[in-house]
């Protein structure tokens, strides 16, 4: 059973390199973490907790886990993917997933050690290799813990978002073809060629072509980027178990399931969408929790330059550090333990602002924040309060008068809007997660000279309010309903929510801090199967969606809402020609128009939080 001998430490060994055999034969590479002492494994039988990564089942990080939860009494398991590191196979991302763990956790079922049910964890991915199998109902899966990924619908959000596509998509699979079977086998020619490349030029180079892009010499990852970009229709393909775990809701495992993501982590929305559907349909008992972090930046009190205190860190405020608080829940749910988790509430969220808006000590935003605890997701009690985008830049809850001339501005794909910050994984170095005041700055690929605000730009159109009277908190879904008419028969439009810091002696000019984003690729208004060109001239209603989001507006501040029609790098840029800029270079410039009299109000649907609960 021991492929490369095995290891020991205190009262854990380790048996490497395992090749546990798939339905087709391709065989994975898993290291197996034992409870042990003086070296030799104890008999008996342990709850399994397995975790399944492309990122290597040796990095450090992962071994510290799993030597953690190992010597808390579980036989703790690392697998490298299909394709990835040790393991047989042929890469294709998300995938495979479905498959491999339940032939994973059938083979577990089958080990002498094995008590009978296997608990999941794991960030990003191996969040997605979680929710793969739960789509399968693996009948020894006991419980999971979803951390920052497992896809609701990869169309909908983190692979493409309203019918654009997430370029960090292209970073990230740029990174990874660095550590595929190919480069490492040949280091000397194709690792070499692509560490050469620059991958700043190579953006400014869209759309890569098929066997012309820096991912020639690595084909799995070269096809996977050319086949998710290119389907740009909602059809079978995203329907698959690894990409949308809703097309498989009512097979889903039920089982004790935990998702956790942050405001500005992509899978923002995965995570809320995932428990409002799963808490509804499944016994569970399945919970939320929100912080108001980046990707996997949960250990850090920071989200970009936004500071929101040592409170929003999990490891100082839910009660217990991040091993310890998945240990209760496993406990609980594989152990039998009677550690009051029942009694927990269903939704803890981070209520992001509140904070000085002067710079700390490491020369961040002092943003602030709290925790909260909730029961249930949306808020029953949130208002969903039109804000309505007013002539010559106003946002208000009273609706504009009639007659009003439309907003409009010149979108010239060839100078796109450029991305400060937001929902990101896997952007670095071409973009930044997080919160930054909306202003463009060497650090932002794509900035030029001189560097201004974007609400300077000419194809920024900025609608806010008044200076606040009284806090006002804004905590659910949201969303920005517009009336549209443009030159083209497609574009995009693109929405950001922003929380305006009045001036103070460290932010001369204010601070506009972002708080989430969205963007619709108008041929997409009506279906996303069937999509429809414009009339040029012709005026549509259509719903940008933005990701969820939970911030106090203090008095003083104004809330924002900019409207664009680009976010790159973030997302491609639409050509306004109706084709896939995915595949087709070709980009015409757009009038756009944003329509606001009575009778056409456009309008920012936002989650207002009554004070006082």
């Amino acid at each position: 059973m021991r492929q490369e001998g095995h290891t020991t430490s205190q009262d854990v060994i380790t048996e490497r390199s395992v090749m546990v055999p798939m339905r087709d034969g391709v065989r994975l590479s898993t290291d197996i973490y034992r409870p042990a002492k003086s070296g030799v494994a104890l008999e008996g039988k342990f709850p399994v907790l397995l975790q399944r990564t492309p990122y290597s089942k040796a990095r450090e990080d992962l071994v510290l886990e799993a030597l953690f939860f190992t010597s808390n009494g579980y036989v703790t398991v690392l697998q490298d993917c299909r394709g990835r590191y040790e393991s047989e196979g042929g890469f294709t991302k998300y995938t495979a997933e479905g498959e491999d763990g339940f032939d994973t956790m059938a083979w577990l079922a089958e080990q002498p050690w094995h008590q009978g049910k296997v608990g999941t964890y794991g960030l990003s991915y191996a969040a997605h290799t979680q929710a793969a199998a739960a789509c399968l109902k693996p009948p020894n899966l006991g419980c999971m813990w979803l951390d920052s990924g497992g896809f609701a619908n990869a169309f909908h959000s983190a692979c493409r978002n309203g019918g654009a596509f997430e370029l960090r998509q292209l970073n990230w699979a740029y990174k990874e073809a660095l550590e595929s079977p190919e480069a490492h086998t040949h280091t000397r020619t194709i690792k070499s060629a692509m560490e050469s490349q620059s991958i700043f030029d190579w953006y400014k180079r869209l759309p890569w072509k098929k066997g012309h892009s820096p991912l020639q010499w690595t084909p799995d990852y070269e096809d996977y980027l050319a086949e998710i970009w290119g389907r740009e229709t909602f059809g079978d393909y995203w329907r698959q178990v690894g990409l949308c775990a809703e097309a498989y809701y009512e097979e889903y495992s039920d089982v004790p399931q935990v998702y956790m993501s942050g405001w500005y982590d992509p899978y923002s929305r995965s995570a809320t969408d995932n428990y409002v559907a799963l808490s509804a349909a499944k016994k569970g008992p399945v919970t939320l929790i929100m912080g108001p972090w980046t990707h996997g930046g949960r250990s850090v009190t920071h989200a970009g330059d936004a500071d929101l205190g040592e409170w929003s860190v999990i490891d100082n405020n839910l009660g217990r550090d991040f091993n310890h608080l998945r240990l209760r829940f496993f406990d609980q749910w594989l152990k039998g333990a009677d550690n009051g988790l029942e009694g927990d509430a269903p939704v803890k969220l981070f209520v992001m602002g509140g904070g000085t808006g002067r710079k700390t000590t490491y020369l961040r935003l002092d943003h602030g924040g709290v925790w909260r605890n909730e029961n249930e997701w949306p808020l029953a009690r949130a208002l969903n309060t039109p804000f309505y985008l007013l002539p010559g830049g106003g946002l208000s809850v009273h609706k504009p008068q009639q007659g009003d001339t439309p907003s409009s501005y010149l979108f010239d794909p060839e100078h796109p809007v450029p991305t400060i910050g937001g929902n990101i994984s896997s952007g670095a170095p071409v973009m930044l997660p997080g919160g930054f005041d909306q202003r463009e700055t060497e650090d932002f690929f794509g900035s030029e000279e001189p560097y201004l605000p974007l609400a300077s730009r000419a194809d920024v159109l900025v609608f806010q309010t008044v200076p606040l009277v009284e806090d006002v908190e804004i905590t659910g879904p949201v969303s920005v309903h517009i009336w549209l008419s443009s030159s083209a028969v497609d574009t995009d439009i693109t929405a950001k929510l922003i929380d305006v810091h009045p001036p103070n002696a460290d932010y001369a000019a204010g601070y506009a801090l972002n708080l989430t984003d969205g963007i619709l690729r108008v041929k997409f208004r009506d279906s996303w199967e069937k999509p429809e060109l414009m009339e040029p001239g012709e005026v549509y209603k259509v719903e940008v969606g933005l990701l969820p989001t939970s911030n106090l507006f203090l008095k003083g501040h104004r809330i924002r809402v900019d409207i664009s029609s680009s976010n790159f790098p973030r997302f491609d840029v639409n050509g306004n020609t109706g084709e896939n800029p995915g595949i087709s270079p070709v980009r015409l410039t757009a009038l756009n128009s944003i329509h606001h009299s009575r009778g056409r109000e456009s309008y920012a649907l936002l989650p207002v939080v009554p004070a006082g609960g």
